[in-house]
């Protein structure tokens, strides 16, 4: 039997669940006045994002889109006639540039010539295009073969990442959300949160009057978010942004309800983001307790992530364990050394040291 609070609300791992079950796919909640949680389909083992639709005068703001999709813009279609009733799109706001919350922000966009608000850098980001049509360049095949990964399984990774899945339509303007910014919509005020490391600069959505955060990718309840190096930034130090990130949301209260990407909306930020900073703990110890011998990041996925299925969860395990490596070798806790073309890591000898200057060539 399931536990229950006083209010009746679901308990698991400490958090607090309003509703026991989420709508179908395709479907819709009501999760406070004016405020629908839609849930929309993904092709993927994690097959589904919540997205989020708010009345506004005589319309709607959306938050997060789905992925470019034919499927998803069966559901839009759908969605727009059965619950939004024929009322336009006003404005679009991205939490973030991922492929599965940005996909079809164009399509709204020119179908209601309606805005689309998004911070910065991932609006910039949005827009650096993985060359699906090219071979992969020399600067990406030596970035799996420091890790130790070989050009084959290189190759195949490749053609995961190249998939039309991860491409959202092109977008050709915004309009920017920064820290701080207060969005009107539909008798609220919402506040722009920024956290990092999962994204650049992932925006959240804060009403503090009805205590409803929109936390987008930055706060899930039962999975963590990947917070991964890839052959773009292959010096990148995500897993500090992260970290930081989670000491800036506890500035919210622990009452809010947490209106999450995935999974179901839940009570009790505090204990979740407790838990969140617990799990890379724990990750940065095992990698370091691994590492009395040297080890390529290929050798620590196997120790952080023991079981894997597919392509698609290696690629996201190795840029997740790079994560970790570099963020133990700004903190002097790794050292690294290069060898017949691969990077291996071991613990540094005694207290930790500076961090090391930045190699030029």
């Amino acid at each position: 039997m399931t536990d229950l609070d006083a209010n009746g609300h679901e308990l698991r791992s400490g958090l607090r669940y309003p509703w026991p079950q989420p709508p179908d796919s395709g479907q819709v909640l009501e999760v406070a006045a004016g405020l629908w949680w839609l849930r929309m389909p993904l092709p993927f083992r994690l097959d589904h994002i919540n997205l989020y639709l708010l009345r506004h005068n005589d319309g709607w703001v959306v938050v997060d889109t789905g992925m470019n999709t034919e499927q998803t813009r069966n559901v839009w279609d759908r969605v727009l006639t059965q619950v939004c009733a024929g009322l336009p799109v006003l404005a679009v706001v991205c939490t973030h540039f991922h492929s599965d919350h940005a996909g079809v922000a164009a399509w709204l966009s020119q179908r209601f010539h309606c805005p689309v608000y998004m911070t910065a850098s991932e609006f910039q980001s949005l827009h650096v295009k993985f060359p699906a049509d090219q071979p992969p360049g020399w600067d990406f095949l030596d970035f799996y073969r420091k890790a130790g990964v070989d050009d084959a399984q290189s190759m195949e990774m490749f053609a995961v990442m190249s998939n039309a899945h991860f491409l959202p339509a092109p977008l050709n303007h915004y309009r920017r959300l920064r820290e701080g910014s207060l969005l009107q919509i539909g008798g609220r005020t919402w506040q722009v949160v920024i956290g990092s490391g999962h994204s650049p600069e992932h925006a959240c959505l804060y009403a503090a009057e009805d205590a409803l955060l929109i936390s987008g990718d930055q706060v899930l309840p039962r999975i963590t978010s990947t917070v991964g190096v890839h052959a773009t930034e292959p010096d990148a130090d995500p897993l500090r942004d992260w970290l930081d990130s989670i000491d800036k949301l506890r500035a919210l209260p622990d009452s809010v309800l947490v209106l999450p990407a995935h999974e179901r909306p839940f009570f009790n930020l505090h204990q979740r983001l407790d838990q969140l900073q617990a799990h890379h703990a724990a990750h940065l110890a095992l990698m370091l307790a691994s590492c009395a011998e040297p080890r390529t990041v290929l050798e620590l996925v196997a120790v952080l992530f023991p079981r894997l299925s597919g392509r698609f969860d290696e690629l996201m395990a190795l840029g997740e364990t790079l994560a970790h490596a570099n963020y133990l070798l700004a903190e002097g806790s790794l050292e690294r050394e290069e060898e017949q073309g691969r990077y291996r890591y071991r613990r540094a000898v005694g207290a930790a040291r500076a961090a090391a200057p930045l190699k030029v060539f």
